[in-house]
């Protein structure tokens, strides 16, 4: 037997990411305990509540309307499982995209056979509602629109309000991939009208990688019914087990993960719930950009599109700048970054999301001057 190394000595890196992200030591060390995935003490007793609390904040006064599903896998997943069963044989999808995330939602869709469409705007251009709208006046057979809220290709803020308005003007049925922002940025989907809402265990929340959630339309889970091109993605088959027996799950529930994210829901609530989280993120994010900037870097999109999420800057064209030097230079004080995704700029990106104060950002601040001695020399 080939032998397997012993893991890397923990070292508590701040991750400034988009998720996986930094949690908290209470967060980790809630899943210092094990499950039975059929006891009551877990479904009725930790389950149910998540989903029950899950619903309270997607919205305040339609809750009834409402109901929630958790799913295994990462957000991808939940996305696929959402497309493959809420899109109807005789239904056209409209798919919005500006980054990769919605370029991954257009490859879902052909993939799963879906008849569908895409608005391509480029990665660094926001949505235009008027070209949205010309494009559900030529196609009326277009029933569903998917869109990416925060797209964390670049840090854009794509339009929601505004979209969900249109929608609501059209008659068309909204899925929001509000991945990385649920949890940080408020919004009411019961008022924006949102027909599904998927979302991720290790983003805003702050729990840890493992399971995805659906905030949906009763009525448009009931629709799901049949429709499930997949066994394991069946949203409509996930949502009734969990209704019909009390928070259990079809397969093997990650009884660990979601232990930690009851209690990253408990101390979302300890902060002061989404409004105060999101000017700790909005906080983050203006002093993370003010301080690169007095260092020398621009951000890749204009201010007023940037989300309080994550943050995309032009990489220095100093001739000797490496991205993988200047990641190993602050990983090695104690701070990690992201790479850039986008595929017509040199650029890196920067999360302000997770357990990260804007003391930490200060830190990170002076761990990217030292970083970049080199180059000043």
């Amino acid at each position: 037997m080939t032998e397997i190394p012993a893991a890397h000595p923990a070292v508590d890196y701040l991750l400034l990411t988009p998720g996986p992200l930094t949690t908290t030591a209470t967060v980790r060390a809630a899943m210092l305990q094990d499950s039975c995935t059929w006891d009551s003490d877990y479904n009725l007793g930790v389950v149910e509540p998540v989903r029950r609390e899950l619903v309270r904040l997607a919205t305040a006064r339609h809750g009834a309307d409402y109901s929630c599903v958790l799913l295994q896998g990462s957000g991808t997943y939940v996305v696929e499982c959402v497309l493959g069963c809420a899109i109807g044989k005789q239904e056209r999808l409209l798919i919005i995209n500006n980054g990769a995330y919605g370029a991954r939602m257009v490859e879902m869709a052909r993939l799963l056979g879906l008849n569908h469409l895409a608005l391509d705007c480029g990665e660094t251009q926001r949505p235009h509602l008027a070209e949205i709208e010309q494009l559900l006046i030529a196609h009326p057979d277009i029933t569903h629109l998917a869109m990416v809220h925060c797209e964390t290709t670049t840090g854009m803020l794509n339009p929601l309000d505004e979209v969900a308005a249109l929608c609501r003007l059209r008659g068309i049925r909204l899925i929001v991939d509000a991945m990385s922002s649920f949890g940080g940025i408020p919004m009411d989907i019961g008022e924006l009208g949102v027909e599904f809402l998927i979302s991720s265990a290790n983003k805003c929340i702050q729990g840890v990688p493992g399971f995805g959630f659906v905030v949906a339309r009763r009525c448009a889970l009931e629709a799901c019914a049949g429709r499930a091109r997949s066994l394991s993605l069946d949203l409509h088959g996930q949502w009734h087990a969990m209704e019909a027996q009390g928070g259990k799950w079809r397969f093997t529930s990650p009884t660990h993960v979601v232990l930690a994210f009851a209690q990253a829901l408990r101390e979302l609530e300890q902060e002061g719930g989404i409004s105060a989280r999101h000017r700790r993120y909005s906080e983050n994010q203006r002093r993370l950009v003010a301080g690169m900037e007095r260092l020398g870097f621009r951000p890749l999109l204009a201010r007023h599109w940037h989300s309080p999420i994550i943050t995309a800057f032009h990489s220095p064209t100093h001739p000797d700048y490496r991205f993988a030097d200047f990641y190993q230079a602050l990983k090695e004080q104690g701070f990690v970054i992201y790479p850039g995704k986008v595929s017509q700029a040199d650029c890196f990106r920067i999360g302000n999301i997770g357990d990260v104060s804007p003391a930490q950002i200060d830190a990170l601040l002076a761990a990217v001057a030292k970083a970049c001695e080199p180059l000043m020399a």
